[in-house]
């Protein structure tokens, strides 16, 4: 555990909260937290209402600004590093290690990709993300035209993502594509979640396999859309869950009535490759992270083995030389 600076949450006050007091509209918006947290929070004089101390009992109105300054907390370990896969003026691409967040949320703000790399890149700003239980590339951009050019790339689908998982049950097909809608669904903690849902917005994910095992298979997907947890729903909706998804079950929806967390991890999937179009020079860019041992197939881990035992026989014979 370590201790952060603590951080300043704000918020205007829409619609939604219009006619609700403070008490209320906090107990409702932010379900990660008690009504009996909340008003402790308010009896600190942690949260302010257009700039003064919030009474709970305030009603709120339209454009109020609201906020919660938050102080320091302990935030839970997680892997601290990550690999610089490419580097130039324009673009960064690092490799995430599983268990790191991408980003600030869920009791997380600087043990978080974002935060590490900010501190040798200032200028960088992430493209996109990847759950915290997901390892692999993740892109930023250095400048404000690569940032610009990359978002309407992403937008306009024209990044290749591709991804290798562990997923439970063997498929029929060799290949085949998934495209059922994802939307929010209720979930009791967190007000709501993506899921496979009949009302969300159109995704696709094409999938392939790679190595049969006993009892589960390696998949390699290309998804074409960008939705959260895409991977991991789709793959549940085609009745192949990841192995150990504590999340999502076979269907696409939410396992023991959505009791465990997006950030929960135990499953193995791992964005490997991207390929896109340079911002600055708008030829082809690739980078590719190789995946965990858990994702390799029997050639690749067959080959990993053997590289561990030359670096290790390298290593004894520099010792017995007094290297």
């Amino acid at each position: 555990m370590a201790l952060n600076r603590g951080f300043e949450y704000r918020e205007q006050i829409n619609a939604r909260g219009c006619g609700l007091t403070v008490l209320d509209y906090l107990s409702r918006s932010y379900r990660h937290s008690s009504a009996e947290d909340w008003r402790n929070r308010l009896e600190k004089g942690e949260i302010s209402l257009d700039g003064l101390r919030a009474p709970g009992e305030a009603v709120l109105k339209a454009g109020q600004r609201l906020v919660w300054q938050r102080p320091p907390w302990n935030e839970p370990e997680v892997p601290l590093a990550y690999a610089v896969l490419h580097e130039d003026k324009d673009l960064l691409a690092v490799a995430k290690p599983c268990g790191l967040p991408s980003a600030p949320a869920g009791g997380f703000l600087e043990h978080t990709l974002f935060a590490l790399v900010r501190k040798h890149y200032p200028e960088a700003t992430p493209i996109h993300r990847l759950g915290r239980g997901t390892s692999g590339v993740v892109l930023f951009a250095r400048t404000a035209r690569a940032r610009s050019a990359l978002c309407a790339a992403m937008r306009r689908n024209e990044v290749t993502k591709v991804y290798r998982a562990l997923a439970g049950g063997i498929p029929a097909a060799e290949s085949f594509s998934i495209e059922t809608p994802i939307g929010p669904v209720p979930h009791p903690r967190l007000g709501t979640i993506h899921a496979a849902s009949p009302a969300g917005k159109r995704a696709l994910s094409r999938v392939s396999i790679l190595e049969r095992r006993s009892d589960a298979c390696l998949l390699r997907i290309s998804i074409e859309t960008g939705k959260p947890h895409q991977i991991r729903i789709h793959l549940a909706a085609a009745g192949h869950p990841l192995v150990g998804d504590p999340l999502y079950a076979t269907g696409g929806g939410l396992k023991d009535l959505g009791a465990a967390l997006p950030g929960d991890s135990g499953y193995l999937l791992h964005a490997e490759y991207l390929r896109l179009q340079h911002p600055a020079t708008d030829s082809a860019f690739e980078v590719s992270c190789c995946p965990p041992p858990g994702l390799r197939v029997r050639e690749e881990l067959g080959i990993w083995n053997q590289e561990l035992r030359i670096r290790k026989s390298e290593r004894l014979t520099m010792e017995a030389a007094g290297g």
